[in-house]
């Protein structure tokens, strides 16, 4: 792996390969599907009853394996997705084919900001960092709800400016901070998005996320490890000391969440009512 991180080739063919390496750690589609509300995304439960009602019985509840992408560079938007167990890698494009992320999206946001925003496309590339579940919305669907010029619009807004302070303190972390600092912002900002303390992501797939050299995360996360925050097994990591993460990370990470949790502050459950909890699969490009 070269300095500008993985090739969009070769981050797809990784991370299917790294889906099939870790096929034993994964769910049935049926247990996913009895364990998921609409609610678990943060957006949607911030959501007023009445809106809510409206969007209800068009949430489609998908299953996305790790690896799928999204959408691609340039692609027309069909969709709109609202993450609950699933962590979606947002990458910029090089003219070369070199990647890199600029941010990620979990049960914190939505995908597809480009179609509501009115632009219908994007340079980047939108793939599964960490399979499981999100619920999907009918692009039409979610234009008609934005353009009533209610709470839809003013939520989305609202998140479409902290995911460009996370953006933005991405291209700052990565060019004035070290790989260590590095790690540990994205290792954080992860763990924010999940139920537990465990990732499953090997040191080439973050060093390909932060667009640096694999010595240097593997370097990174022994010095985390002999130190007893992270324990690291055959692409599990397990964070032993959140504490000590934060003691080490750079300023980035509480700018990021700090934004996050003033713009989305009202986040509250919402209300149960009927949705189509079919799970449905992706179609492979």
């Amino acid at each position: 792996m070269d300095n500008a991180g993985l090739s969009r080739h070769n981050l797809r063919c990784f991370l299917l390969l790294f889906e099939v390496a870790c096929s034993r750690d994964k769910k049935t589609v049926v247990t996913m599907s009895a364990q998921h509300a609409p609610d678990q995304n943060r957006l949607i439960a911030a959501l007023p009853a009445d809106v809510f009602q409206r969007i209800a019985a068009d949430l489609e509840l998908v299953s996305i394996p790790l690896g799928e992408v999204l959408y691609e560079s340039g692609g027309q938007l069909q969709h709109v997705y609202f993450p609950t167990t699933a962590i979606v890698s947002l990458h910029y494009l090089m003219e070369n084919g070199s990647s890199t992320e600029i941010a990620g999206v979990g049960n914190e946001g939505v995908l597809g900001i480009s179609l509501f925003m009115g632009g219908n496309t994007t340079p980047s590339l939108a793939t599964v960092q960490t399979a499981g579940c999100c619920y999907r919305l009918k692009g039409r669907l979610m234009l008609e709800e934005f353009n009533r010029a209610g709470p839809m619009m003013r939520l989305m807004l609202r998140y479409t400016q902290a995911l460009m302070t996370q953006i933005s303190q991405t291209a700052v972390c990565n060019r004035h901070h070290s790989i260590e600092q590095q790690l540990c912002r994205w290792l954080l900002l992860t763990l924010d998005r999940l139920p537990s303390n465990e990732l499953t992501m090997t040191q080439e797939l973050i060093a390909g996320m932060l667009g640096v050299r694999r010595e240097g995360i593997t370097e990174a996360a022994g010095n985390l490890q002999r130190a007893g925050l992270i324990s690291y097994r055959r692409g599990h990591i397990t964070v032993l000391d959140r504490s000590g993460l934060e003691s080490r990370v750079c300023e980035c990470y509480n700018v990021v969440k700090k934004e996050f949790q003033r713009l989305l502050c009202d986040a509250a459950p919402a209300k149960s009512l009927p949705v189509n909890n079919k799970v449905e699969l992706p179609r492979r490009r």
